[in-house]
C-alpha cells in the first residue's frame, strides 16, 4: 500500500470513530491565501497532489480532489495509484465538489471541516448548497492534526523595513489613510487576515513563505492603536521600537482570537469574509457588528504609488536584462551541452541573482518542454531534472523576480527548431490578443471581465480558447497574484483603476503537444478626459524579446506590427547598456523590425 492510500485508511478510521460521515479538505491555511506553509500542507500530505489550488472530498467509499483547470493534467498524474480520484469539473467552476456533496449528502450525515482553515464565504456557499440535505455540519475537525505525527512546524523568519525610498508612503501614513476609510464605513476596528496586507501597512517584509516575503501575522487596527499579533521574537528591538512609537502594540501570535474577541466586543468590525475563517468569525460575530467587505490596503495597495511605479521601471531592466541574458546562453549553448528542465530553471535563477537586490522567486520558475508545456502551471520535483530539450519544439519560461522596488511575472515561448505552420498561427493568434489589450483604451469605470473580449477575440474566431483568466494583479514585493482586480470572464465588480498593475497573459493548450503564453505587466494610467469622461490606457513595462520566429506576420495587421516594432525598440534601446558586445548583437537581431 502506498502511503496515501495508508493516510486515506487512517482518516476513513478516525472518520468512524468520531461519527463524521464525509470531511471536506480545502488546500488552505488560517490566513486563506494562495501560497500554504508546509504545516498546513494537508492535500500534499493526504493525496501528493502539489497543485495550489484543491479541495479534497472523503467519504466512507470516495475520495476526490476537485481543482481548476490549470492543474488538470498535473492532477490525474499525480493522482494515479493514491485511492483519490481527480473529478473534472467544468470550465472556470473550482466548487463543484459542493455539487457532489449536494447529491450524495444523506440527511442524517455529518460533514466535517476544519474552521481554522476554511473561509466564511465558502461556508456560506456550502451551507446553502446543502440546504436540501439536511446533512449537518461541523467545524471542528481536527483529525489531520492527530493523525500527522511528523507534521513540520510552523515557519519563522525575522521581519525587516521596506525602507521608505522603495515604498512611497511611512506606515503612519498608511495607517492613516485606513483609519480615514474606516470612519467612512463607521468601522471601530479593522480585522487584517492576510499578512499581505499587513505587510504593506506596516512597510514590513519577512520570509515565512517560500515564495512570498510574507510574515504569518494579524492585526487590529483600531483608532488609536494597531494590535500586531505574530510569533515572538519575529520583530527585531529596532523595529519594535519604532513600531511602539506611533502605537503599533506587538501581542501573541496564539493570542489572536480570544484578544480580538475580547477588545471588539460591542463595537463594529470591518473585515473581509473571503480572508477571515469560521472559527474567528464566529468568535467575533456573538458580541460584535460585523461589516463585511474587501479590506482597505486590498484595495490602497492595488494603487501604485508614484515612487512604486518609479521603481518598477528600474526593476524591469534588471529583469529584463537577466532574462536576455538567459535566452542568450539558451541559444549559444543548445546543441552543445545537455539542458534539461531544471538546468533551465536553475540557470535562470543564477543570472537574476546576479542583479543587485534581487530578493528570491515569486514563484518556482516554469521551464517547460513541449507536451508539458501544455499544463499552464507544469511542476516537477525540485531535483527532478525533467525533460532534455531537444532539436526541435515549444519551449516556455514564465518566471518571475523579487526585488524591493517590485515583483516580475514574465512568460515568453519560443520555437527551437523550425516551428510548424499551426504552432506559428496558434502563437500569433495569442500575440494578437496581447497587443490589442496591450493597446486598449476604455472609460474610466470599465471592469475588467469587459476587458478580456479584447484578448481573446482573435483566438474566438479560430474557434480557440484557453480556460484561464487573461490578467491578475501583482503585488509590490508582496504576492505576485495580488487582488482586487483581474482580466478574466469572471464577474468581478473592481473597476481597473490608474496606479494598478496587472498582467496580460493570453494563451492555448495543445494537451500532449505544446502551450503557448506571452505574458508581460501593464500599468494602468489615465490618458485622457473628454466631455465623455476620463479615459485609461495600458502601458507594459515588462521588458523582454518576443519570439519573431514563431509570428506569421500575415495575420497581423498593421497597428499590431507597429507595436512590436515599438515595444522591440523600447526592450533594445533600455537593455542594451546592460549587455556585452556579443550580447547587443544577438538581441539587435531579436528586436529588429518585423
Amino acid at each position: 500500500m502506498n502511503p496515501f492510500a495508508e493516510r486515506l485508511s487512517a482518516v476513513r478510521s478516525s472518520m468512524l470513530q468520531k461519527g463524521l460521515d464525509i470531511i471536506v479538505v480545502p488546500l488552505s491555511d488560517p490566513h486563506l491565501g494562495e501560497y500554504v506553509p508546509d504545516h498546513w500542507q494537508i492535500i500534499r500530505w493526504l493525496t501528493g497532489f502539489t497543485g495550489s489550488a484543491a479541495t479534497v472530498v472523503i467519504t466512507g467509499t470516495f475520495a476526490g480532489l476537485w481543482t481548476d483547470s490549470r492543474y488538470f493534467i498535473q492532477a490525474r498524474r499525480q493522482l494515479a495509484g493514491s485511492g483519490y480520484q481527480f473529478v473534472k469539473p467544468g470550465a472556470y467552476q473550482r466548487n463543484n465538489y459542493m455539487d457532489f456533496l449536494a447529491e450524495n449528502a444523506g440527511s442524517q450525515d455529518t460533514i466535517g471541516i476544519d474552521g481554522r482553515i476554511f473561509s466564511v464565504s465558502n461556508f456560506r456557499r456550502l451551507s446553502k448548497r446543502l440546504e436540501g440535505t439536511k446533512s449537518k455540519i461541523e467545524t471542528d475537525l481536527t483529525i489531520i492534526d492527530e493523525i500527522w505525527s511528523d507534521r513540520p512546524e510552523l515557519p519563522f523568519s525575522t521581519a525587516f523595513d521596506h525602507a521608505l525610498e522603495y515604498s512611497g508612503k511611512d506606515r503612519q501614513v498608511k495607517i492613516d489613510e485606513v483609519r480615514e476609510q474606516m470612519e467612512k464605513v463607521n468601522a471601530a476596528y479593522h480585522l487584517l487576515t492576510s499578512p499581505d496586507d499587513i505587510m504593506w501597512l506596516l512597510n514590513i517584509r519577512g520570509s515565512d513563505l517560500k515564495y512570498s516575503p510574507l510574515l504569518l501575522s494579524y492585526a487590529l487596527v483600531g483608532s488609536d492603536q494597531v494590535l500586531l499579533f505574530i510569533d515572538e521574537g519575529k520583530i527585531p528591538y529596532r523595529l519594535a521600537s519604532s513600531f511602539d512609537k506611533i502605537g503599533i502594540v506587538i501581542l501573541p501570535y496564539e493570542d489572536t482570537v480570544e484578544i480580538v474577541t475580547s477588545v471588539t466586543t460591542g463595537s463594529s468590525v470591518l473585515m473581509n469574509p473571503q480572508s477571515v475563517s469560521v472559527s474567528l468569525y464566529n468568535s467575533l460575530s456573538l458580541n460584535s457588528r460585523i461589516i463585511e467587505d474587501i479590506t482597505i490596503p486590498t484595495r490602497l495597495k492595488a494603487i501604485k504609488n508614484r515612487t512604486e511605479t518609479e521603481n518598477l521601471y528600474r526593476v524591469m531592466v534588471k529583469d529584463g536584462t537577466a532574462l536576455t541574458k538567459f535566452f542568450h546562453w539558451f541559444e549559444t549553448n543548445h546543441g552543445k551541452i545537455r539542458i534539461t528542465e531544471k538546468s533551465l530553471s536553475d540557470k535562470l535563477f543564477e543570472l537574476r541573482s546576479d542583479q543587485k537586490d534581487f530578493y528570491g522567486l515569486p514563484f518556482a520558475t516554469i521551464a517547460a518542454w513541449n507536451e508539458n508545456s501544455a499544463l499552464p502551471h507544469y511542476g516537477r520535483g525540485e531535483e527532478d531534472e525533467g525533460s532534455e530539450i531537444g532539436e526541435r519544439g515549444i519551449l516556455l519560461i514564465d518566471s518571475g523576480g523579487h526585488y524591493p522596488g517590485g515583483t516580475t511575472d514574465i512568460t515568453r515561448t519560443i520555437s527551437v527548431g523550425i516551428p510548424s505552420d499551426q504552432q506559428k498561427k496558434d502563437f500569433t493568434l495569442i500575440l494578437k490578443g496581447h497587443i490589442n489589450l496591450a493597446l486598449a483604451k476604455f472609460p474610466n469605470g470599465t471592469r475588467g471581465y469587459q476587458l478580456d473580449f479584447i484578448a481573446r477575440r482573435a483566438m474566438w474566431g479560430s474557434g480557440l480558447n484557453y480556460a484561464h483568466g487573461t490578467g491578475h494583479g501583482v503585488g509590490y514585493f508582496l504576492n505576485v497574484h495580488e487582488g482586487p482586480q483581474s482580466i478574466s470572464p469572471a464577474d468581478n465588480k473592481t473597476y481597473i483603476e490608474a496606479g494598478m498593475l496587472t498582467s496580460n497573459e493570453p494563451a492555448l493548450y495543445r494537451e500532449g503537444e505544446y502551450g503557448i503564453r506571452t505574458e508581460n505587466l501593464i500599468l494602468c494610467y489615465e490618458d485622457e478626459e473628454t466631455e465623455f469622461g476620463k479615459f485609461l490606457r495600458f502601458e507594459t513595462i515588462s521588458l523582454c524579446y518576443i519570439e519573431k520566429a514563431l509570428i506569421d506576420k500575415s495575420l497581423l495587421d498593421q497597428n499590431e506590427i507597429d507595436w512590436l516594432n515599438s515595444y522591440h525598440l523600447d526592450v533594445y534601446d533600455k537593455l542594451s547598456p546592460h549587455l556585452s558586445d556579443e550580447e547587443k548583437t544577438w538581441l539587435r537581431e531579436k528586436t529588429s523590425l518585423l
